[in-house]
């Protein structure tokens, strides 16, 4: 008989709760390592998908020195059809849940195969310190506002790692698809060369050096994005290279400090936006406040071309976008602005730069992301209310001083004294001749006015807010 082992997003082999739970239930069984490679979910031309498939190259490699992971391409029922197929003494499978978006769809549907073909399965909350029904309110319902969630959250008992048995001896070592192998091999093929560090070790070392050098003035530094503090962790988390309970550990054991615990409360959010995100699971098309679907959002391509390509006329704006161009990471502080700035600054769909972002982050996470943009747009539970605008200038100068951030990456600039890196365009002709900056053809004039536009904002959040209302009050009149 054969038992599965079936990864996704889960790509270690330690602290891994499906592996764990396989190699301690196997008994005499053969162990099958599998991985489906879904086309539906391939996005062209992203760094997203290129760093989250050369995870998986360099976790089949390390598998293959000593076992094998076998590899099948295509939708996941009808790749476990083939697999039944091919191993009809196919009992038991072993796999970490999804519990949102398409991966909670995806397991649906697994299930009820597994269901109907006779095949015991074994799903694990593996990805969150408290998974999503983990933390309800006195009433049993889950929590709409992050700070009692924190505080209940912050009460309970975290799972320490778990020690895996791993049998290199009881996998099958056949290649039991060698199509579907070499289809994989030429995706791999394509994808560029120099990707980031990869696998267990890489991310267990990034986590060591991150508390070691940051994470005690983690409070202070997180906002500086010349000093490029944080964890860094999130790339790593996002395709499971480390667990978070591994994170949580080591973290928990390093000298007690403000930044330690800011950075706990930190890992605390992203266990808030997944229990949002799996019991809202619309939020990726539809904003959480029903008063705030009315919006008439401007959806001007032009301004969404220019806040993509970094040419705004913001400095601090316009560096980010790059950062993400050349690098396909973003500094948190510097996610909030863009994403604040394009809606709230270009009154343009928070739904269009969400998507942007599953395309070109390599950490993408769609529950701390779709959170994080409808936040942005004030659309979301616990949101910041949709009066308070961030104005990109003043954050520029609180959370880049210098203009360091700036100069890296908006290198027109370079030249340009402090005092006017943040605001270009009040340099006068001469000055612009003398930093070597001409402005509207070396570096852009601000697209927009800022103070305009944010009139504009509340007027159209105040808009939606009122036709919302009345919608409201017609339909009761109705009833």
């Amino acid at each position: 008989m054969q038992t599965v082992v079936w990864f996704r997003r889960d790509l270690r082999i330690q602290d891994n709760k499906a592996l764990y739970h396989a190699c301690r239930d196997l008994g005499q069984d053969e162990l099958i390592l599998l991985f489906q490679a879904n086309p539906e979910q391939f996005i062209e031309d992203s760094p997203n998908h290129q760093a989250f498939f050369a995870s998986v190259g360099y976790f089949k490699e390390k598998i293959d020195e000593q076992a094998q992971l076998q590899v099948m391409v295509g939708e996941p029922v009808e790749l476990f059809k083939k697999l039944k197929k091919q191993l009809p003494d196919w009992q038991r499978i072993y796999y970490n849940e999804d519990t949102s978006g398409f991966g909670a769809e995806r397991d649906q549907a697994a299930e009820e195969f597994f269901k109907e073909n006779e095949i015991t399965s074994h799903a694990y909350q593996d990805a969150y310190l408290h998974g999503a029904d983990e933390i309800k309110n006195q009433q049993g319902e889950h929590y709409k506002v992050f700070t009692p969630y924190h505080k209940k959250w912050a009460e309970q008992t975290k799972e320490t790692p778990l020690k895996v048995d791993f049998q290199p001896q009881a996998v099958q070592q056949k290649v039991l698809f060698p199509k579907d192998e070499e289809q994989f091999k030429k995706l791999l093929e394509k994808l560029p060369e120099n990707q980031r560090p990869l696998g267990e070790a890489a991310a267990k070392k990034r986590l060591e050096k991150f508390i070691k050098n940051s994470v005690k003035d983690y409070q202070k530094s997180r906002d500086i994005p010349s000093l490029d503090q944080t964890s860094h962790l999130s790339r790593f988390l996002r395709t499971g290279e480390i667990s978070i309970r591994t994170v949580w550990q080591l973290v928990e054991a390093a000298t007690s400090s403000e930044g330690r615990k800011v950075f706990q409360q930190e890992l605390c959010w992203r266990d808030f936006y997944n229990m949002i995100y799996s019991f809202a699971p619309k939020q990726k098309n539809q904003p959480l406040q029903d008063q705030f679907q009315h919006i008439k959002w401007e959806n001007d391509v032009a301004l969404f071309d220019c806040w993509k390509e970094g040419q705004t006329g913001f400095p601090i704006v316009d560096a980010a976008m790059r950062q993400l161009q050349t690098t396909g990471w973003m500094h948190n502080r510097l996610r909030m602005i863009v994403a604040s700035f394009l809606t709230k600054d270009l009154l343009i769909d928070w739904r269009w730069g969400e998507q942007y972002f599953q395309k070109m982050l390599i950490d993408y996470d769609p529950a701390s992301n779709i959170g994080g943009w409808q936040w942005a747009a004030s659309t979301g539970t616990d949101a910041v209310p949709y009066f308070r605008i961030f104005n990109p200038t003043t954050q520029s100068e609180r959370f880049d001083q210098k203009g360091e951030f700036i100069r890296e990456y908006v290198t027109e600039l370079a030249n340009v004294p402090n005092k006017f890196i943040h605001q270009p365009e009040s340099l006068s002709k001469e000055e612009q001749e003398e930093y070597g900056v001409i402005l509207g053809e070396d570096y852009p004039k601000p697209i927009v006015d800022h103070k305009e536009r944010r009139k504009q904002a509340i007027s159209m959040y105040e808009a939606s807010k009122e036709f919302a209302r009345e919608t409201s009050e017609g339909k009761q009149k109705d009833d």
